[in-house]
Formats: C-alpha cells, structure tokens, sequence
C-alpha cells in the first residue's frame, strides 16, 4: 500500500516520532517537545510581560503603527506541554507575514492545573488584549483568536465565551471533540443537552444534532491515521484525560456546543492525514450551516504539526493564515 504522507513528510514524521515519547509521562514528554525548534523571522519588537497574571509575548512588527489586527495565540502540546518558547518561531511568522500584533499566551498546563484553568486564563488574556488593543496600536474590533491543537480548542472556546464577539478565529488542526477520542457516550441531563429544565423543543433538536455530529467523527481519519502520522490516537484520548472537564461539555468540547450562530469568520488549517481532520471538517460544516464565514485549508501528503515544521505545506499554510489575519475587519 503507497504511503500517504510525502516522502519530505514521512522522513520528517518518523524522525520526529522516533524522538517522542509514548503518552503517560509528562517529564519526559515535556523535555522532547522543547528540542528541535528552528528560528522564525525578525520582528522589530518582541517582548515579554504579562496578561491580568498570565504571562504573555507579544509581537509588533511595526512598532508605531495603528488600526491593525490583533492576534491572541494559544499554544498547542495537547494542553500539558510546550510555552511561549516551543511556538516562538510561528508567532514571529503570523507576526511577520500579517503585520498584525500577535500576543502569545503562557497558560497553566495540565495535569497539574487541569480544566478550566486553561480555558480561564485564555479568555483572560482576550479581555487583557482587547483593553489593551489601542496602546498596542491595534483596532480592538480587529481583535482575532488563533491556536494550533489543543490551543485551536482553547480559541474556538473562548471564541464561544468572550462577553464581545472577536472578529475571527485561526483553527490550526484542533480537537475539538473529547468523547470521540476517549470513545465515551454522551449521558442524557449533561452541560452539552440542557442547563435548565426549561430548554426549549428548538434548543433539544439543535444539541441533539450537534451530539450526533460529534460521534459520527468518531471514525474516518481517527482510523485510518490514528497510528503512523506521528500524532496518535493513543496520545490524544491521554491529553483528554489530563486535561479533565466532562467530555460533552461544550467549552471542553466545542464540537458539541449546540449553536454556533454567534461565532466569527474563521480559517481551519487542517492535515490530510491526521486523527483530528475529520473533527475539523466536521466543525467547518456545522460552522456553514449555522451562517458562519468559514474557509478550510486541508492539506494533502502532511501530519498534525506540519505548521512551521521545514515542509513546503508548513510553509505555504503559515504564508495563507498570515494573509488571512492580514484580511481581518
């Protein structure tokens, strides 16, 4: 059977995966995803401070200018690994080819601070940039949530939790549904099907197709590369497991929230072949079906974390969602 990823993709695949541990051990997974980083772009001014208490790096390219996009990042490493240092190089990037500012945000990890602590300080660092946005020399209506992997959820999440709608949301290859990963049913009375027992017929019909939606993804890409493709199945459902949260909840599970009428123009990057796709797809859909401005990137022959690794896909998608920010009103 020919191999799916490229022959650039699947040398750098096994290389990577040969390098990283199996899931079960923070310390040694923390220390791998440290290693192997390559430098991003100059930016004129890079420095670090902090959010209301959550450290933060910001990026400005153009110290002095005004009325640009504003970019909150979160990190992926499955929400119990990786920082401000480990995602350097593709903030320096987003910064550098948008001309937005991109504020990169250092939230506590799991499973030492596990839900909602990641989600908490995620919509902290919003509120802060968007306060913050015209000291910064940005338009806070141009204010955009962005993250790879788990930081993908944190900013579809908070994206659904910010008291003001954002003005876009940057989907790199996110999980977005923790039942399917962790191969668990959704209970009858959970966060995602009712919170008071005055739900309306209309509001039962919409989460029960949202639930639907979610486990019928439960199969497809999680089958056919959930091994091999470097990130693997049994790693994601132990980062859901760190990570806590009841799994049907929608600000744990994005996937599953019963509407999405409210959320803004977003961009999903996605891998071909990565567990997650179909997740991503599957959210893009809902997303269109709910009025939503929604754009997919997928990209054929990569793996999950192909962003800002030495492949032309990682390349050409950093030069897209940088143009798409650039694109933000």
């Amino acid at each position: 059977m020919s191999d799916s990823l490229s022959p650039g993709a699947r040398a750098l695949c096994d290389a990577m995966a040969a390098a990283f541990p199996g899931p079960g051990d923070v310390t040694a997974l923390r220390a791998a995803a440290v290693g192997g980083r390559s430098a991003g772009p100059g930016v004129a001014s890079v420095r670090d401070g902090e959010a209301d208490g959550v450290p933060v790096r910001v990026y400005d390219p153009a110290p002095g200018s005004t009325g640009r996009p504003l970019v909150v990042f979160f990190h992926g490493g499955g929400w119990v690994m990786c920082g401000l240092g480990t995602h350097d190089a593709t903030c320096r990037s987003l910064a550098a080819g948008s001309g937005a500012v991109v504020v990169s945000a250092d939230y506590r990890l799991a499973p030492e601070h596990p839900w909602p602590a990641a989600t908490d300080d995620a919509l902290t660092v919003l509120l802060w940039a968007r306060a913050q946005a015209a000291a910064l020399g940005c338009d806070p209506g141009r204010v955009v949530v962005a993250g790879d992997s788990s930081g993908g959820n944190l900013a579809t999440v908070t994206a659904l939790r910010a008291p003001e709608p954002v003005a876009g949301q940057l989907l790199v290859y996110p999980p977005l549904d923790a039942a399917a990963a962790m191969g668990t049913a959704t209970p009858t009375g959970t966060a995602a099907e009712t919170e008071t027992e005055t739900e309306t017929e209309t509001e039962t019909e919409t989460t029960a197709t949202a639930t639907a939606t979610a486990t019928a993804v439960a199969t497809g890409s999680a089958a056919a590369y959930g091994e091999g493709h470097f990130h693997t199945a049994a790693h994601m459902a132990w980062y859901w497991e760190q990570y806590g949260g009841d799994p049907a909840h929608p600000h744990v599970s994005p996937l599953r929230a019963p509407d999405l009428s409210g959320l803004p123009r977003t961009l999903l990057v996605l891998a071909d072949c990565d567990p997650l796709r179909d997740e991503g797809l599957a959210y893009a859909r809902r997303l269109g079906a709910a009025g939503v401005d929604c754009a997919v990137h997928l990209y054929p022959g990569v793996f999950h974390g192909f962003l800002g690794l030495p492949l032309p896909a990682g390349r050409t998608a950093l030069a897209a969602a940088a143009a798409w920010l650039r694109s933000t009103r």
